[in-house]
């Protein structure tokens, strides 16, 4: 990869992760499950949807501006949790959120983080949406005790994973990658627990095989925060979201990292908004989003907003919070010169007539 002497797309970002880390770490970060078929699509697939733009609109002045469960954020891009943040940076998720914070966004804080969810919470913004993503753990008590923290920290929402009942194939894992043994995981472990990956991740998998949609019942009985189920790929399991309770769906294959040949989440996105159609669950996606026409198409497929996983991780690589700001700022950028090539001076515009699909072939 040749790096660029200044970033000026997210995918100039990549290759400052790739020389600031391990191997086993770049892999980490950059593999998916089995082939990577869907890791490989997952951007590509953007491709296939075509901008129809409509001339001779005045887009002199745009509002990139919208809300996520009634919060306000400046433009409809968020980041996606990802784990480890200190594996590549030394300030972890604390560099991340205030990135995040200093570009107007919102973040969906990994379980798996680095940072205590408290010190993420104070180094941001009062008004910056902060999310807390969750694994349900067999052990109920350790689940409440995080939610309750998550509550008073003034979270705004809970982001259930759903895709997950065992990990994915993930080559890549075969590689020795070495955790640091000063990165603790303070969302994992109570007061006096012994810390080790080994230990963190029976508590999340062992039983896990046996969740079902109560689950999401319990959850949502625990706590007075939005429920947002993150991994949905199907219609029929969008309307069980619907009668579940949930406040949110993130469409999300997991970054290609759990069921490999799965679709790309911009293919199954328009089904997605159809089911939900009618009720206030909000329809949000993660998954290949690398420009700003990649997040006009999204919207215009339905989605309210979108998330970011690896760019986030590449842009703190590149310069800590700054560069996790410098690349939601570009995507940004783009996504406001797309809206005003497309003839759209704000995000009600941006209409399901905006898209044409392309076959597969003429990509």
């Amino acid at each position: 990869m040749i790096m660029a002497s200044e970033p000026v797309c997210v995918e100039d970002f990549e290759p400052y992760l790739k020389a600031r880390v391990s191997d086993a770490i770049w892999h980490y970060y950059r593999g998916g499950a089995d082939g990577e078929q869907t890791l490989r699509d997952n951007p590509l697939a953007f491709q296939r949807y075509r901008l129809l733009p409509r001339c001779l609109k005045d887009v002199s002045e745009r509002d990139t501006s919208t809300s996520i469960l009634g919060h306000r954020v400046s433009f409809p891009v968020g980041v996606s949790p990802t784990a480890y943040h200190g594996l590549v940076h030394r300030d972890a998720e604390i560099a991340t959120a205030k990135g995040v914070s200093n570009a107007g966004s919102a973040m969906i804080l990994s379980m798996w983080s680095n940072r205590s969810l408290e010190d993420v919470a104070a180094s941001v913004h009062p008004d910056t949406p902060l999310l807390l993503h969750l694994n349900i753990l067999r052990d109920r008590s350790r689940m409440e005790a995080v939610i309750r923290r998550a509550e008073a920290a003034g979270y705004k929402a809970i982001v259930a994973t759903v895709d997950q009942p065992m990990s994915g194939n993930r080559m890549h894992l075969r590689l020795n990658m070495d955790i640091d043994s000063n990165l603790t995981l303070p969302q994992m472990f109570l007061p006096g627990d012994e810390i080790t990956q080994g230990r963190a991740v029976a508590l999340v998998f062992d039983g896990s095989q046996a969740l079902t949609w109560k689950d999401i019942l319990w959850l949502r009985g625990i706590t007075s925060l939005p429920v947002v189920i993150k991994g949905i790929l199907t219609a029929e399991d969008a309307s069980e979201a619907v009668k579940h309770g949930a406040a949110g769906i993130l469409v999300s294959n997991h970054g290609g990292r759990q069921l490999d040949g799965v679709p790309a989440t911009i293919d199954v996105l328009a089904e997605i908004v159809n089911a939900v159609r009618g009720s206030n669950v909000e329809v949000y996606l993660d998954g290949g989003v690398r420009k700003g026409t990649d997040v006009l198409k999204a919207l215009a497929l339905g989605a309210r907003a979108v998330f970011v996983g690896r760019p986030a991780i590449w842009g703190l690589a590149y310069d800590g919070d700054k560069g996790v700001e410098k690349v939601l700022g570009i995507l940004k950028d783009e996504f406001s010169l797309a809206m005003a090539l497309a003839g759209c001076s704000s995000l009600a515009d941006i209409t399901p007539d905006l898209i044409a699909t392309m076959p597969h072939s003429k990509m």
